[in-house]
C-alpha cells in the first residue's frame, strides 16, 4: 500500500502553515537510531529541510516471527528473510537524519505463502506437574 496522497496532504498542511514543524518533524530516538543503523539512504531529499537526504527504514511484523516481530531489517536482511519465512508485513518509513521528519512510505508482504490447508505454527506448552 502506498501512503504518498496522505505525504502529500500532511505536507501541504506543512507548507500553507496549518501543520507546525514540531508536529511532523518528531522522529522517535529509536526511529533515528533505527536509521542510521538499519537504513538505507535514498536520493531524494527531505521535504521538509531540503538539507538531507531521506533515509527509508523497514521495519517486519508476523505472527511466527517471534521476538523478530517489530525490528528494523536491511534489504539484505529482507531479502533472506522473504526466501526463509512464511508471509510477514513490511512497513517502510522514510526518515530525515537532520530535521526528524518522518512519514510511512509504504506497506508491502514478503515471505513464502503458507501452505493450504497447513495450520498456522502454534507452540504447545508442558503444563506443569508437581
Amino acid at each position: 500500500m502506498d501512503y504518498s496522497l496522505q505525504r502529500r496532504s500532511v505536507l501541504a498542511d506543512v507548507y500553507a502553515g496549518r501543520t507546525g514543524l514540531f508536529e511532523v518533524c518528531d522522529a522517535s530516538p529509536y526511529l533515528s537510531r533505527a536509521a542510521k543503523y538499519h537504513g538505507e539512504p535514498t536520493d531524494v531529499p527531505c521535504p521538509v529541510c531540503r538539507k538531507e537526504r531521506l533515509t527509508l527504514v523497514s521495519y517486519v511484523y508476523g505472527e511466527h516471527l517471534g521476538p523478530t516481530a517489530g525490528q528494523a531489517k536491511t534489504q539484505t536482511e529482507l531479502a533472506r528473510m522473504d526466501a526463509a519465512q512464511e508471509e510477514f508485513s513490511v512497513y517502510a518509513v522514510q526518515v530525515c537524519r537532520g530535521c526528524g521528519w518522518n512519514h510511512l512510505d509504504c506497506s508491502y508482504v514478503l515471505g513464502n505463502e503458507p501452505e493450504p490447508g497447513r495450520s498456522p505454527r502454534r507452540t504447545r506448552r508442558r503444563a506443569a506437574t508437581e
